[in-house]
């Protein structure tokens, strides 16, 4: 088990960090993992470069992402809003887990604004760990 709080603020390297455990533990979630599997066709190392590149642009405004998401991830079928939900778990337990409790918040503030606008994609409507998060103080889970 990971100590709590090991970073107190992100950076390129804890930002590494974090991407690979969480996507890691996307791989071995039985919701998560075969979809991903599906749509990556086996090519996981390298598209987990560009999950490290997308999440430092988003959360480091590196810039070093270029792509299309919504585009992308709306050609992948099945999804559901409980992929959704175990997907903010999984991110709000990794970001909890890694750094200060303010700082895991904002990480967390800027993956639920990625999958609502993904899940807004697919269902045309704020998904229901946003409209809960939305009235509470607490980070949603």
């Amino acid at each position: 088990m990971q100590p709590l709080a090991t970073h107190r603020t992100p950076n390129p390297e804890s930002i590494d960090e974090l991407v690979r455990a969480f996507y890691a533990d996307v791989r071995k979630d039985a919701l998560l993992g075969p979809v991903f599997d599906k749509a990556l066709h086996g090519q996981w190392d390298a598209h987990l470069q560009r999950l490290v590149d997308f999440w430092s642009t988003v959360l480091l405004g590196s810039r070093t992402f270029k792509g299309n998401v919504l585009d992308k991830h709306m050609q992948l079928h099945d999804v559901t809003p409980a992929h959704f939900a175990a997907w903010v778990h999984l991110w709000n337990g990794h970001t909890s887990r890694m750094f200060a409790p303010e700082v895991a918040h904002g990480l967390q503030a800027a993956a639920h604004g990625v999958a609502r606008n993904l899940f807004r994609g697919y269902f045309g409507h704020t998904p229901a760990f946003e409209a809960a998060r939305s009235h509470s103080t607490e980070p949603a889970t």
